[in-house]
């Protein structure tokens, strides 16, 4: 009865994830962006992102007054959450780099997706550096982490990986699929869905050794910038 339960919240959990990236969708969606972002290169996706957010800051809120746990809002270990965060931002410059090198060589470079127009540029890449870590890390760090360490177990795969982060890292990747309702539709690259889980494991890892979701949220604004700013600065170039 023990195990029957722990799938119970497993299923709940990996529901509640999944479900308030829809909720933001379908919020965001009531409304008509087309006068102020003629592209919709940003609003959409920005005011779904503060949708999923507050969604998940309420679920947060209840949590704490009911359990009294600690989401790691705060700053944590400053001198492991900045040395992680130094670490982990040279070693994704070097995979930028090698990948889009790799992209060029091969043909495979995809341009940005808008028109490169000022608005465009600027609500995009604001979107990434503002909501994008914050917004994302709050659902699949903050929250994911410490309800499954609560809800179903906090041990250990090994030294270097908890249950709890496996499963986050995981539920981050599925995240990334792109599910439509009507009609009923599923849309997804795998390399994006494994992309995702393991940078997810990163940013598990380091809230986790931090005690702080600060941290993954930079790290996590971060490597979108990075994506962007460099496929931006391309599609003037080639």
């Amino acid at each position: 009865m023990r195990y029957v339960k722990k799938v119970l919240f497993v299923v709940l959990l990996a529901v509640v994830l999944i479900g308030s990236p829809i909720i933001g969708r379908l919020g965001a969606n009531l409304f008509d962006f087309s006068k102020l972002d003629p592209d919709g290169s940003f609003l959409w996706i920005s005011v779904h992102h503060i949708i999923q957010a507050l969604v998940i800051i309420v679920l947060i809120f209840i949590s704490n007054k009911l359990f009294s746990l600690d989401f790691n809002l705060g700053l944590g270990n400053k001198e492991i959450g900045i040395k992680y965060l130094k670490r982990f931002m040279l070693f994704f410059m070097i995979y930028a780099t090698g990948a889009f090198l790799s992209m060029i060589l091969l043909g495979g470079f995809q341009p940005f997706q808008y028109p490169l127009t000022g608005l465009n540029i600027t609500g995009y890449l604001g979107f990434q550096l503002l909501l994008s870590g914050p917004s994302e890390e709050l659902i699949f760090r903050a929250f994911a982490i410490t309800m499954f360490a609560f809800l179903i177990t906090s041990k250990r795969v090994n030294k270097h990986i908890s249950y709890a982060n496996l499963f986050a890292a995981i539920i981050f990747g599925l995240a990334h699929v792109y599910i439509k309702f009507s009609p009923f539709e599923i849309e997804y690259t795998m390399f994006q869905v494994v992309y995702a889980a393991v940078l997810g494991y990163f940013y598990g890892d380091c809230y986790e050794k931090s005690k702080s979701v600060i941290y993954p949220m930079i790290m996590h604004s971060f490597t979108n910038v990075v994506m962007v700013g460099v496929t931006i600065i391309l599609s003037f170039i080639l």
